[in-house]
């Protein structure tokens, strides 16, 4: 049987995230058109504005707005469902412009943060890493990566769609909007048409991976070494229990 055919589908969730491009791209009626026909478990937006937040009364559900400092926009999460709590938002490590920060969110049985990260090829993976450090064991980081190249996020693994989601100055095409994961599985992946933002939506379908091969293989030979330090241990008290009184090994001429 294939690992995916033994997962309960029930647990997976659709995600989708798109970097709106501030004032002059996707707009609410944009952004409803795209609920509405893709019925996201949950959405992720990048670059929104304090105007996104009517979505919250044309769509219901519950929304959340993280501004960046000092800018018109920034981050926020929508869904249909209420959440256990309001995302946390978390201050990353900044560059020479943009201050940066970071949504996360307990969607239930694992955490999903929001990111649109810095264009700097080191200070991004640094960010990643500043990200990491509040997330569960099992967890996604999705949304506009600004980067270049693997992530070299240790635990993490690329599960979002490999085609590009952004063309640089219209040229150059770039798969700059992403999803990484540790301890789920993705059922699907796609990537939707970009409207009138200059990146296109990401969609992925999430839920709890099952234990790995490796991560059954680890356990089983901890077990084993275990099984063998007491074996070990009872043949040593029953060899010193055999010894004479005197406190060394009877010898056999």
């Amino acid at each position: 049987m294939h690992a995916l055919d033994a997962l309960d589908r029930s647990h997976f969730r659709k995600i989708v995230s798109w970097n709106l491009l501030r004032r002059t791209g996707a707009k609410v009626d944009a952004i409803v058109a795209l609920v509405e026909r893709e019925r996201p478990d949950l959405l992720l937006m990048q670059e929104a504005t304090k105007d996104i937040a009517v979505i919250e009364e044309r769509l219901g559900g519950v929304y959340a707005w993280a501004p960046l400092p000092g800018r018109i926009h920034g981050l926020a999460m929508w869904s249909p469902h209420p959440w256990a709590s309001p995302p946390v938002v978390i201050a990353l490590p900044s560059g020479a412009v943009v201050d940066r920060v970071c949504q996360i969110l307990d969607f239930g049985e694992f955490g999903v943060a929001n990111v649109h990260l810095s264009h700097g090829q080191v200070l991004n993976r640094r960010q990643l890493r500043r990200i990491e450090q509040s997330l569960p064991a099992r967890a996604a980081v999705i949304g506009d990566y600004n980067l270049v190249g693997p992530a070299l996020l240790p635990g993490f693994r690329d599960a979002g769609p490999r085609i590009p989601t952004h063309a640089m100055v219209d040229l150059v095409p770039l798969r700059i909007d992403r999803c990484l994961v540790r301890g789920l599985a993705c059922l699907g992946r796609t990537v939707l048409p970009r409207g009138a933002s200059d990146h296109r939506p990401i969609v992925v379908h999430l839920g709890p991976a099952p234990a790995q091969a490796g991560e059954r293989t680890v356990r089983g030979m901890a077990a084993l070494v275990v099984r063998l330090r007491r074996a070990t241990a009872r043949a040593r008290a029953a060899a010193r229990a055999r010894r004479p009184s005197g406190g060394r090994p009877s010898s056999s001429a």
